[in-house]
């Protein structure tokens, strides 16, 4: 078995609703069948014994509840699916799908069920499975409870914030776990000094989901070769493209194809795994349908941004400053040269629509102006002009749309709340901001902020 079927089988299992319940329901079923032993070998006093009418009917009261309440639970799991495609971005319900409260709630209700039902099965007019009967009672009151938890957990979980909150921090453990292993690397790969002669190209299409960077590492140890990855993580590879060429002197090695085709997991869609980008790009999704002119709720957008601020901060702060990586072996020996993406590229993943889309909403401008600002203290300087450049974006669009406003001052002033954030601080940092930012001529625009007498002498005119 390749790594990449493991992989698919892994993200099979966690994204799969069904696999869970069917576990605990298997387990359930066990235990109802096992427990009759236990009330054989235990005296039950007389006060606590069930007479077999009694203990038929409360188990058969426990499986129609049980059922019930099953039902309900995929319900309301039916209409989160709903709310969430309509309100968030479909891309967000590969993370819902994956909800361990989700799984745990149902197979604690399939559990009791079978379990229950193997119990009814055992009473006969001699003898009651007191203790079952008793446990059964137990396991409906901690699934009533499991149950509440877990609504209140969804009903939380569907505030946008919380949505966003959850993205980012799967955003930040893709990035912690694997971004940080590549080394830039000054030259393109033509000039490693080797040749590529031999391609390894995808049997079927499908979005690079991840690789399997430390067995592609030892692959290339071991043959003494470096691999070239042209496509990033994310990219969508059509049948028959390159997915690994490999670089070195002498033939191909025995079964390399299908071996490094191994190490490629492809996929119908993105996953975060290995990919943070996909994060940025869900939460730039539910910014911009919150812009939307159907949903019209910037409030949500600067929530959103509240969350990617820290997201990029964490980006940032990490050396990108070419698009060509490598990984080394043990003995720093350069073994994988692959695309990778610039801290441009993250930047303008999260600032490009967000901006398009809330040209026209202050609160989104002040927050956008504000998270720049934010930014450029806080990466590594080498980031900063690239942040400069946005800000220069973000300029010409204050002035493309809020030029002849009398709001023109307000659109360009900084704030970390969008509207309502200290007005002092902001002032200081819209100072600020003319001493970092550039002349913005070279995208047609007036200066960068204009200075707050520029709006009032509009308004006495």
């Amino acid at each position: 078995m390749t790594w990449s079927t493991r992989f698919r089988i892994r993200q099979y299992l966690k994204g799969s609703i069904w696999v869970v319940p069917f576990i605990g329901g298997v387990l359930g079923a066990v235990l109802g069948l096992i427990e009759p032993r236990l009330d054989q070998a235990i005296s039950v006093p007389e006060a606590w014994q069930y007479s077999p009418s009694t203990a038929s009917t409360v188990l058969a009261a426990i499986i129609g509840a049980m059922a019930a309440l099953t039902g309900f639970v995929v319900t309301v799991t039916v209409l989160v699916v709903q709310m969430a495609v309509d309100t968030f971005s479909p891309r967000y319900m590969r993370l819902w799908y994956r909800d361990r409260a989700l799984k745990a709630v149902l197979a604690a209700l399939i559990a009791t069920l079978t379990f229950s039902f193997a119990l009814l099965r055992r009473v006969e007019p001699d003898f009651v499975p007191t203790i079952g009967v008793a446990v059964a009672g137990a396991c409906v009151l901690a699934s009533l409870l499991f149950f509440m938890f877990f609504l209140d957990r969804i009903l939380h979980r569907l505030r946008p914030v919380a949505v966003a909150a959850l993205v980012a921090h799967a955003g930040r453990q893709a990035f912690e776990a694997g971004a940080r292993k590549l080394e830039a690397l000054a030259d393109e790969p033509e000039r490693v000094g080797v040749e590529p002669y031999g391609t390894v190209c995808s049997e079927h299409a499908g979005a690079i989901q991840a690789v399997d960077e430390r067995g592609l590492v030892g692959w290339a140890r071991e043959h003494d070769r470096i691999l070239f990855i042209p496509h990033a993580i994310g990219d969508f590879v059509p049948a028959g493209s390159p997915l690994v060429e490999i670089l070195g002197v002498g033939g191909e090695p025995n079964g390399a194809e299908r071996q490094l085709a191994g190490m490629f997991a492809l996929g119908a869609e993105r996953t975060i795994e290995q990919d943070p980008a996909f994060a940025l790009r869900i939460m730039v999704d539910i910014a911009i349908k919150a812009l939307s002119a159907a949903i019209n709720d910037p409030t949500t957008a600067v929530q959103v941004l509240d969350h990617m601020t820290e997201l990029l901060r964490l980006i940032g702060a990490t050396p990108l400053d070419g698009r060509t990586k490598v990984m080394r072996d043990d003995a720093g020996t350069i073994r994988i040269v692959a695309r990778g993406r610039q801290w441009e590229d993250y930047l303008a993943l999260a600032m490009t629509e967000i901006r398009e889309y809330g040209a026209g909403a202050i609160q989104v401008l002040r927050r956008l102006r504000a998270m720049l600002l934010e930014l450029h203290d806080t990466v590594l300087p080498e980031h900063r002009e690239a942040i400069e450049a946005e800000l220069e974006r973000l300029t010409v669009t204050v002035e493309r749309n809020f030029g002849d406003s009398v709001d023109f001052d307000r659109a360009a002033t900084p704030d970390r709340q969008g509207i309502g954030g200290p007005t002092a601080s902001a002032r200081l940092e819209q100072e600020r901001f003319l001493a970092v930012s550039r002349p913005a001529q070279a995208f047609g625009a007036a200066p960068p902020i204009p200075r707050p007498e520029r709006a009032d002498a509009r308004r006495r005119r």
